[in-house]
Formats: structure tokens, C-alpha cells, sequence
């Protein structure tokens, strides 16, 4: 009778044995039928339960004493967005998650009342998808061709709100959203942060391509870049990356920097992603209105300030925010329209108006101002990516 031969591995134990089947790699059958009846059960379940949620989202707006008002808060609580991030299991990644509730949530709203939304266009710009993020698509949402024109229809009650670029982390303020606010007696009703994530587009192959259009900003962002990868083309400003997606799309040998959401719109292909030279690149966009928002608990206040035009005026005001333990966290410069010298601030800070240190301060900065006008108490955005 043979014996059994037993084979070891390199360190003398006797190797594993093989599970029953392994050496076949013929894959399991799976019974499809049951998936979809499962599929399908789920699906009538997830109706319910998003019709359900809507149906509480409605009663709770109703609840307020100006329902029709509720529309600048954030889309998202504090609760909802720790289930989304610390709180899912996954496999779906928090942006698509974000993405679900943020258009559940803004279908509901539209159940008690269409918000009208202006913001600097073309649509698919990323002030588009900030609008998106802060209302969602179930909002009335408008392009116009200016910051100007943002304000300018917000102020004539032609649309609810507006949104606007209003800082950059590369190239800092933008100068026509904060001149605006020195015009117009407009308030700022929130706040969108998005990391901003610039792509190469075109329809041709990169070495094919001699010029590259986008808007002067995003240009600025992708300077380095560009000129270590893409020397043989022509830079040319245009007024949007929207527009510079769409003369991607219609011209020979032209490629566009522009977002994602503008590749699939306008059916480019992304030749090179994320190419900004500043990887924690972010926008912050201003979410502009009439009327004040209820505290949240983390907030901040942006006001104007003008003091007198003589030495030390602006230290001796600044010392309100270190005397009261205020964080000032942006202070911007103008100089004041006309033939008076001097010059207009824009601050903001962490804290609320109703706040009883922000009061006091506010209280001391009063009677060393010129000129104070709030302009508003906001949420804090956490960055969206």
C-alpha cells in the first residue's frame, strides 16, 4: 500500500490544506432573480422612507414662523453631517451620500415654497455648483453675467437670494463681491467653503493642444502647472471656465481648465485632473440676502468699517476684538469713494451678533466708527471637497 506524502512548506510545518473547491475557478452563480426581488423591495422602501422624511421636512418648515424664510440655512445640520462622514459605514463615499440628501432635502423644501436663486453664470461655473450645494437642484436657479448683477437683482426683489464668490485661498479677495456690499444694503445670509479642483479638458490629445481658455482666476491657480506641462500653448482669459469649456468643445486645438461637472456637460475628456498648483485651493462664496439669521452656535459676523483717517484710528478699533477675546479671522481695505480720504473695512470674525461678547464689541467699534453696518451673522461652511 503507498503511503500518504505529506508536503511541508519552507518551514517544515505541513502546508494547509486546500478548501474543497479551491482549485476551481469556475465563479459561485448567483441567483440574479432574487437580487432584483430584492432590489425592488428595497427600492419601494427607500420611496417610502424619502417621501416619509419629506413629508416631516414640510411639517417642520411650517412649524417656522416665516417658512418661506428658511431656504438660507444650510441644507445639512451638524447631526446630518457627522452620519454622513463619521458615521458611514459605507461602501457609498460621503459626496455621494451629500449629493442624495442634499436633493431630498431641497425637493422638500420646494413642497413649501420655490426659492429663486441668482449666481454668477454659466451654469456649471463653480459658483453654479455652490448654488447647487447651498439650495440644491430643486431651487429656482438663474445665471446673470456679473457680480454686479447678482447683487443688483437680490436688491430689486427679482430673486430671493444670490451667490457670489467672495474669497479666495490662492488669490485672495474678490474685489467687485466686496465693493458691492459698499453699495448695496444687502446682507449675508451664508456661507459655501468648496475646495476648488481645476482639470485640463479638451477633445483632442494634449500634444495636440495650442491654446488653453478659462477665466483669469483659475488661470492665476494653475500658473505653475501649466507652464511646467503645457509651454507650447496660449493662455487666454474668458469670462467663466463655462465659457471656456464651451470653446473646448467648438474649437480645434483648444482645451479648457474647468471642473469635472463641466467635462460631463460639455462631453470633453479630462486630459489632467486636479492641477491646481495649491492642493488645499478653496473658494468661500457668500450667500447674500435681506434678513438676519438665528444663531447656530458656530458662526461668524462680517461687517464694514470706516475710522477716522488719522494715526493709530485702526489699532485703537482692533483692540475691541482682543479686549473681548473676539477672533478676527479676514480684515480687507478700500479706499473710500470721493474726494474724502480714508479707507472702508471689511471684517469678519467668529461669533454671532446676538452674541453678548460680539454685542460688546460691536458697542466699542460703534463709538470709534465713521461708519459701521453689520453685514451679517452666519453659519460657518465646513469645506466641501
Amino acid at each position: 500500500m503507498a503511503k500518504k506524502v505529506v508536503k511541508s512548506t519552507r518551514s517544515g510545518k505541513p502546508a494547509a490544506a486546500k478548501p474543497s473547491g479551491a482549485g476551481n475557478s469556475t465563479p459561485r452563480k448567483v441567483n440574479s432573480a432574487a437580487l432584483q426581488a430584492e432590489l425592488q423591495r428595497l427600492d419601494k422602501e427607500l420611496v417610502r422612507l424619502a417621501n416619509r422624511r419629506a413629508a416631516l421636512t414640510v411639517k417642520l418648515l411650517q412649524s417656522e414662523a416665516q417658512p418661506e424664510k428658511a431656504h438660507f440655512e444650510t441644507l445639512f445640520s451638524d447631526q446630518l453631517n457627522a452620519l454622513i462622514t463619521s458615521g458611514n459605514p459605507g461602501p457609498l463615499d460621503p459626496p455621494t451620500l451629500r449629493g442624495m440628501f442634499r436633493e431630498l432635502i431641497s425637493g422638500s423644501r420646494r413642497l413649501v415654497n420655490t426659492v429663486r436663486v441668482v449666481y454668477l453664470g454659466p451654469p456649471y461655473s463653480f459658483t453654479h455648483l455652490a448654488a447647487i450645494e447651498q439650495f440644491g437642484s430643486a431651487a429656482t436657479l438663474i445665471p446673470v453675467g456679473s457680480i454686479s448683477a447678482v447683487f443688483e437683482e437680490v436688491n430689486r426683489n427679482h430673486a430671493d437670494y444670490g451667490i457670489a464668490p467672495i474669497e479666495n485661498s490662492t488669490d485672495g479677495r474678490i474685489v467687485d463681491t466686496l465693493d458691492m456690499f459698499t453699495r448695496l444694503p444687502l446682507k449675508i445670509c451664508g456661507e459655501v467653503s468648496m475646495a476648488i479642483h481645476h482639470n485640463l479638458l479638451a477633445r483632442c490629445p494634449r500634444n495636440e493642444i495650442s491654446e488653453i481658455y478659462s477665466k483669469p482666476q483659475a488661470l492665476s491657480q494653475c500658473r505653475e502647472w501649466l507652464g511646467r506641462n503645457m509651454p507650447q500653448a496660449r493662455l487666454v482669459e474668458v469670462t467663466s471656465t463655462s465659457t471656456a469649456a464651451q470653446l473646448a468643445r467648438d474649437k480645434p486645438g483648444a482645451a479648457a481648465v474647468a471642473s469635472r461637472q463641466a467635462a460631463v456637460q460639455y462631453d470633453l475628456q479630462v486630459i489632467a485632473e486636479n492641477i491646481e498648483d495649491n492642493p488645499s485651493n478653496l473658494t468661500r462664496f457668500a450667500v447674500i440676502g435681506d434678513e438676519a439669521t438665528k444663531p447656530s452656535g458656530n458662526d461668524k459676523t462680517a461687517l464694514l468699517l470706516q475710522i477716522p483717517h488719522k494715526p493709530g484710528a485702526l489699532a485703537e478699533a482692533l483692540a475691541a476684538f482682543k479686549k473681548n477675546n473676539v477672533n478676527l479671522t479676514w480684515i480687507e481695505s478700500f479706499p473710500v469713494r470721493g474726494p474724502e480720504a480714508g479707507y472702508v473695512f471689511f471684517l469678519d470674525f467668529e461669533g454671532h451678533a446676538a452674541d453678548a461678547r460680539i454685542k460688546k464689541t460691536l458697542a466699542e467699534l460703534e463709538s470709534k466708527a465713521v461708519r459701521l453696518e453689520v453685514l451679517g451673522s452666519y453659519p460657518r461652511s465646513l469645506p466641501i471637497d
